[in-house]
């Protein structure tokens, strides 16, 4: 033809499909002049083709109802083509769409009572959105437009979510088919073929950015790469997971994540200490539409959705956008007794009608809130999102405007107040939340509850929020540690300092009040409509040394630590040390503790011990043991300590890693200087001994024996040995059965390496009653000699 012609397919098809090319241009004089009936005549091959693979471009004319459609006129061009390129010509009556490895559709088996959303415990988030939890496990089925072929066809997942998903930073992620889960990242098997169905087991990462993810698949084969687009209806939505032991929001009690994550109905303390009262709220964190409020209540925040996978960074957010000042968040506060255009805080009975009015109207404040509506509504999204999450109130609550860790009264020369100095107060009561995490950014014995308040009192970084404040940290008086923990510190154990106006215009303190502040912390117990007083976890016993240690500590670091008299000297030193690599599992605990006197003076040291159980992420399990004791120490000289911790106290305890820490605080008498350390240490546990028998040849059958005592005065039940090495054998688990009390037990296992060099072999212990028990070897493997082969 003399038409012109353009490519069928850019540069990107060649080597896959036919190099041919078709007419588009304008018909010339010469074949306008050529009767209809001599069309199909002198239409080529390639319009012949085309018209057979894509009807929709070229549809079939009526003379062609009764023709044979198969082409096989003018194809001597094609097969020349083919031999110039080396290529056997393709027969061009398959359909092009056969060539390509297809998703044709996804079933993510999102029903409310499957095995999906029951296993991750978001079976009652209403509507039918795909809501799961992180670093757990999922199933989905893919239909393809064939059976699937491992050994030619590749397929993975892809996740996006955020305004622009890039892999680096988490927010695109490429999900790899593996042949075997291990666990703990993004992975998928086949664990199932039916045909042209696949049965894909996922798994997640505990530490995956939360949100809403839009799913792609992606296909490959001899013929090409193919694409499924993402579909809405198959958005996955991700959340915190409270049961997963690597997510730092894990919790180990079924009842407490119940009740801190699961339960949608709650109860609220106010009124006074002598007249505490208490009022339901409704949370609803899975009513329709709830989820879909708290996600844009992360997205109107600004914030990048790489840092939505640290749950200490999301309760940072949620602190600052559900209060309205500086971010046009969820609530505008107010405490002037004026509610016209708006609610009335006493009126709000829950938090579902607050997010939906915030989502509806696009981001616009709610009217209005105080304390216990902006923690009913913290609880709610926290909730929401998988972090468990509890209302606090506090009775008798300080308000420290100065970071002086005191409340400050200012008095004039009558003793009068002077009113424009006097910004401290406290409340009768005040509300705020404790969510539960790990805090892997502080040192080891700071995660568990952490406080976090959005009511607007003071900015902390900018923005007006707080914490989340360790409890532990502000217990101890450890102010120095992040998040507002001077704050939270002065709301529930700062002194009431009465400072007089002096004639020179500067103030002398004349009182304090040592026991004004923090009383009766409330919170609803577990599993009933009960108070629960939480005191204790926020501050020492009133008047106890404790206490007053976990104050003047705190003060040192405020703006005016001259309130509280600095010690005559700083003469006295402790130390903690252990024997050689420390303590082992099923024995005693034994450290020893060395306080120094530099001084020329006797020293008496009255000094607090506490030694608690942790998880390996820093979150206190258990308090073991507590003891004080008093201790002379002679001038110039040292004392030393035996401190030891029975099996017998620790064995029902215990954790992962077996990780331990001891504090120590007290006080000097005669100079009342402070004293306080800590010391982490853990239960050394048995190594596995691992001996080779014989040499090790590529290909022939190797044995190793493993060696084992059991360290405990205790029968280890349902005992696993896993073993596996690079080029020696892939993963085994041998069910070895119960292991006695004391006992020694040794084994010997098969294999065949299949790659030559130095390997080490890994193998490891794993029961109920004990963990972290490993070994390793090292074994050179030898080629096959050429008189074997």
């Amino acid at each position: 033809m003399s038409a012109s012609t353009r490519p069928i397919r850019d540069r990107s098809t060649v080597g896959r499909f036919p190099s041919v090319t078709l007419g588009f241009g304008e018909d010339t004089e010469e074949e306008k002049e050529q009767p209809k009936e001599n069309n199909a005549q002198k239409e080529n091959a390639c319009q012949q083709w085309l018209r057979k693979v894509c009807r929709c471009c070229h549809p079939k004319s009526n003379e062609d109802d009764n023709a044979e459609t198969l082409v096989t006129g003018s194809t001597t061009d094609l097969d020349k083509e083919d031999e110039k390129n080396d290529r056997k010509p393709v027969t061009t009556d398959i359909d092009i769409n056969e060539l390509l490895l297809k998703v044709r559709s996804i079933n993510l088996m999102k029903s409310k009572s499957g095995e999906n959303r029951t296993e991750h415990h978001t079976n009652r988030y209403h509507g039918d959105d795909f809501v799961i939890r992180r670093g757990q496990n999922f199933q989905l089925w893919i239909t393809l437009s064939r059976p699937f072929n491992p050994n030619t066809d590749k397929l993975h997942l892809e996740l996006k979510t955020g305004p622009l998903p890039t892999v680096s930073k988490e927010t695109h992620v490429i999900i790899p088919l593996v042949e075997a889960l291990e666990g703990n990242r993004w992975e998928a098997a086949v664990v199932a073929q039916d045909d042209k169905r696949l049965n894909l087991s996922v798994n997640s990462s505990p530490s995956a950015v939360i949100g809403r993810y839009q799913l792609t698949v992606e296909t490959n084969c001899a013929n090409g790469p193919a694409s499924f687009t993402a579909d809405p209806a198959n958005d996955i939505y991700m959340l915190f997971n409270p049961w997963c032991e690597g997510d730092t929001v894990f919790m180990d009690s079924e009842d407490v994540r119940q009740e801190y994550v699961l339960n949608d109905v709650g109860r609220i303390y106010y009124g006074t200490e002598n007249q505490i009262g208490a009022r339901t709220w409704n949370y609803g964190q899975f009513d329709n539409g709830i989820l879909a409020a708290c996600l844009y209540i992360l997205e109107k925040s600004g914030t990048l959705p790489s840092g939505w996978g640290d749950s200490v960074n999301v309760v940072r957010i949620i602190s600052a956008m559900v209060n309205s000042p500086d971010d046009q968040g969820v609530l505008e506060g107010n405490w002037s007794g004026d509610y016209s255009g708006g609610t009335s805080p006493t009126a709000w009975s829950g938090s579902v009608e607050i997010l939906k009015a915030y989502h509806k109207n696009k981001g616009s404040p709610v009217k209005y809130g105080q304390c216990w509506v902006f923690a009913g509504v913290v609880t709610t999204v926290l909730r929401c999102l998988g972090i468990p999450c509890r209302p606090v109130t506090n009775f008798n609550s300080a308000h420290d405007t100065d970071v002086s860790l005191t409340t400050d009264v200012y008095l004039d020369e009558n003793l009068e107040p002077i009113d424009h100095l006097n910004a401290d107060s406290i409340w009768n009561f005040h509300v705020w939340n404790d969510c539960w995490m790990a805090r892997p950014d502080l040192p080891p014995g700071n995660g568990g509850w952490q406080a976090v308040d959005a009511t607007p009192q003071e900015t902390s970084q900018g923005s007006y929020r707080c914490g989340p404040a360790s409890l532990a940290a502000v217990r101890n008086g450890q102010v120095y540690l992040k998040y507002d923990c001077p704050f939270v510190f002065a709301e529930v154990n700062s002194d009431k300092i009465y400072w007089q106006k002096n004639a020179n215009g500067t103030f002398t303190q004349i009182y304090s009040e040592k026991k004004t502040v923090g009383h009766y912390i409330s919170t609803k117990a577990v599993g009933s409509d009960e108070r629960n007083d939480i005191t204790d976890l926020y501050k020492y016993p009133e008047g106890t040394e404790e206490e007053r240690i976990a104050v003047e500590t705190a003060c040192r670091y405020g703006s005016k630590a001259s309130a509280f008299s600095s010690s005559k000297a700083e003469d006295v030193s402790v130390e903690v040390t252990m024997d050689g690599q420390g303590p082992t599992m099923g024995n005693d605990a034994e450290l020893t503790i060395t306080l120094r006197n530099s001084s020329s003076e006797k020293r008496t040291v009255t000094l607090n011990s506490q030694a608690v159980v942790m998880y390996y992420t820093g979150v206190p399990k258990a308090t073991v043991r507590k003891h004080t004791v008093e201790v002379d120490v002679p001038p110039k000289s040292e004392t030393a300590l035996d401190w030891s911790l029975e099996y017998k106290d620790y064995k029902d305890q215990l954790v992962d890693q077996a990780a331990l820490m001891l504090t120590l605080s007290g006080r000097v008498r005669e100079t009342q200087q402070v004293q306080a350390t800590q010391f982490s240490f853990r239960l050394r546990t048995p190594d596995l001994i691992i001996k080779p028998i014989g040499k090790a040849v590529v290909g022939e059958k190797t044995a190793i024996e493993i060696s084992f005592t059991n360290p405990l005065p205790q029968v280890l039940k349902a005992v696993t040995f896993n073993m596996e090495g690079l080029g020696l054998l892939t993963a085994r688990k041998i069910k070895y059965g119960d292991i006695g009390s004391r006992a020694s037990v040794s084994l010997t296992e098969y294999f065949i390496p299949t790659l030559p060099g130095p390997r080490k072999l890994l193998a490891s212990l794993d029961c109920k009653q004990l963990t972290q028990v490993h070994g390793v070897t090292d074994i050179t493997v030898e080629e096959k000699s050429n008189a074997a082969l």
